[in-house]
């Protein structure tokens, strides 16, 4: 099927949009123009609302073996559709063809299976111990909102879980990543759900997502993105009291005791804050340092951050790309210059494009030290691959300043005494902690406590979002 960037998809097919609103499509590698989007309006989202709140009618009244049968066909033509989604991830994003695919286009596959696994193992009824009966049932129609940065990633998270659950929905993709998110629209066409238990309208968050927020025949926003924005959603939903599900913003620390084997971690946790070109919500930004080895590990993330490549996200390789486009470019380039105007001390990187790179929006892999945490590049969220690094000189002051932050996504830590990782990872607010390199897995919830968002995504507690519980209360 070929993608048709000036239609929408509702009640099951592709539909001239009522909005004569355009949006070009740039590759953030070459910035050319690759396409052009068509941008909906509040009339668009009232169409897909109605074939959502139409279809739920009878998907809500599925039985569970029937939307597992969906979902095991939506598994197999993702995998059918594997290269083509890595593919475009990596023209729309600028993501690495090598890790578009390692990672990227690998969500699409793995939070897919991981609900599979969640709503096979749930029980849809359940006895109480005095008696009750608890039921669970979908919520309703669902206004999905994804991001650019992991853009199937997130798409997957939500619609997936959505769909699990017997919801029906109306997606709202990043209207700069929307190559994917039309590729996904087809794959859940040839798995075979039904005509308006998904539908895709493209458009701006002020807009198409202020509509889908404030719909009264709306009765969820699951929401990925800014703090900032999230708020927006929040305060639109308020007058019609749906729920609200919030991914939004991290200034992840990573705490490096003196104990840990310095010459592995402190090369792995520089990478980590620079994959994906460092755009990535819970990226391990703060490199909180033990005293003791504070000058070893700044030598030790010199030589990593030098011999970190920047290159065409085309190639094959580790290397990272571009940032996804001019005004995140901008606001990285300020945040660097900020942090020289602060003080800190610049150990690699820096202001500027790195040589050989002067089209598209690369950057160079920075690292700051001698930070304190009230500068602002401690505090606030950079969305680039950019590191600050803060010594401490005891566990308490470490867990401090982790825990200074209006943001609780991630917490990582580097220790070789697991009675001291237990004992810090316990005190530490954030909703997942990374000890010692340890990696997210698939169906494992994710999520943040304080301004990083409200709920939790993956597995059964991402699929329980989704869902009402009702009691049965017998005479």
């Amino acid at each position: 099927m070929t993608r048709d960037l000036t239609c929408f998809y509702i009640n099951g097919a592709w539909v001239e949009p009522v909005s004569e609103q355009r949006f070009p499509i740039l590759n953030p590698a070459s910035n050319q123009q690759i396409g052009t989007l068509a941008l909906g309006n509040r009339t668009d989202v009232d169409r897909a609302v109605a074939a959502a709140s139409k279809a739920f009618e009878s998907y809500g009244r599925t039985s569970r073996e029937e939307r597992l049968q969906l979902m095991r066909r939506l598994l197999e033509e993702t995998k059918k559709r594997f290269e083509e989604l890595a593919q475009a991830i990596s023209t729309e994003m600028g993501a690495p063809i090598t890790m578009a695919r390692e990672a990227q286009a690998d969500s699409g596959v793995g939070h897919l299976e991981g609900f599979i696994a969640a709503l096979e193992g749930q029980s849809g009824r359940d006895a109480l111990p005095n008696g009750d009966i608890l039921v669970r049932e979908p919520i309703g129609v669902c206004g999905l909102i994804t991001p650019w940065n992991w853009p199937i990633n997130q798409i997957v998270l939500k619609v997936a879980a959505a769909l699990a659950a017997g919801c029906t929905c109306v997606l709202k993709p990043s209207e700069h990543t929307p190559l994917s998110a039309q590729l996904y629209a087809e794959i859940i066409d040839a798995a075979g759900f039904p005509a308006g238990v998904f539908n895709l309208v493209h458009g701006e968050g002020p807009i198409v997502g202020a509509a889908l927020s404030a719909h009264s025949d709306v009765h969820m926003m699951s929401f990925t993105g800014s703090t900032r924005a999230g708020v927006a959603v929040m305060k639109d939903a308020a007058e019609t009291v749906k729920r609200v599900t919030l991914e939004l913003g991290g200034k992840s620390p990573n705490i490096v005791f003196a104990d840990c084997d310095l010459e592995e971690r402190v090369p792995a946790s520089a990478l980590e804050c620079f994959y994906n070109t460092g755009q990535s919500c819970d990226a391990p930004t703060r490199l909180l340092v033990e005293r003791s080895c504070y000058d070893k590990v700044c030598a030790l993330l010199k030589e990593t951050t030098e011999g970190q490549r920047v290159g065409d996200p085309s190639e094959e390789g580790d290397h990272i790309g571009p940032l996804f486009d001019e005004i995140q470019f901008a606001r990285v380039q300020a945040m660097i210059e900020t942090g020289l105007e602060e003080g800190a001390r610049l150990l690699a990187g820096g202001p500027g494009k790195p040589e050989g790179f002067e089209e598209g929006w690369f950057v160079k892999p920075t690292v700051f030290a001698d930070v304190h945490n009230d500068m602002r590049i401690a505090r606030e969220e950079i969305f680039g691959p950019v590191l600050v690094v803060i010594p401490f000189d005891s566990e308490e002051e470490a867990i401090a300043i982790a825990n200074d932050t209006p943001y609780g996504l991630a917490a990582y830590l580097q220790t070789g005494d697991m009675d001291r990782a237990e004992r810090v990872a316990s005190r530490l607010r954030a909703g997942a902690v990374h000890i010692n390199g340890g990696g997210f897995n698939y169906g494992s919830p994710f999520g943040g406590y304080k301004q990083s968002g409200i709920g939790r995504e993956g597995g059964v507690l991402g699929l329980e979002d989704f869902q009402e519980v009702k009691t049965l209360h017998f005479g």
